[in-house]
């Protein structure tokens, strides 16, 4: 079994802060990448920002210069820095990492659980 806890969200300001966490548990053999996307009502899930197991990153074109993804991969944690937050940045944040489990062969996608983020204008 593999365990995704996100913590952080809640509302904010517009051109304030957050921080997101996820961290990983369980059977876990090896961790490729490691992201966050996110689902605003109405819309489809996009990818916010996404690392590599070699620390290559990738944004979207809405928040880069304002997100910074990081990882610790001695604690199998995602983070997610949110600085100059905007209204449309309003959505529900999913981590997912993509890791092989000592379970069973193959990798897989692993979600969190989802956490709101508002940000108010």
């Amino acid at each position: 079994q593999v365990q995704l806890v996100e913590s952080g969200g809640g509302l904010v300001q517009a051109e304030g802060s957050l921080r997101l966490s996820c961290a990983a548990s369980g059977s876990i053999f090896s961790i490729n990448s490691m992201g966050w996307y996110r689902q605003a009502p109405g819309k489809q899930r996009e990818l916010v920002a996404v690392m590599t197991s070699v620390g290559r990153t990738n944004y979207a074109d809405s928040v880069k210069g304002r997100f910074t993804i990081s990882r610790d991969n001695a604690k199998n944690t995602v983070a997610l820095q949110m600085n100059s937050l905007k209204p449309e940045d309003t959505a529900v944040y999913y981590c997912n990492i993509k890791l092989r489990s000592t379970n069973m062969p193959g990798e897989y996608d692993y979600w969190g659980q989802g956490t709101q983020v508002t940000v108010s204008s």
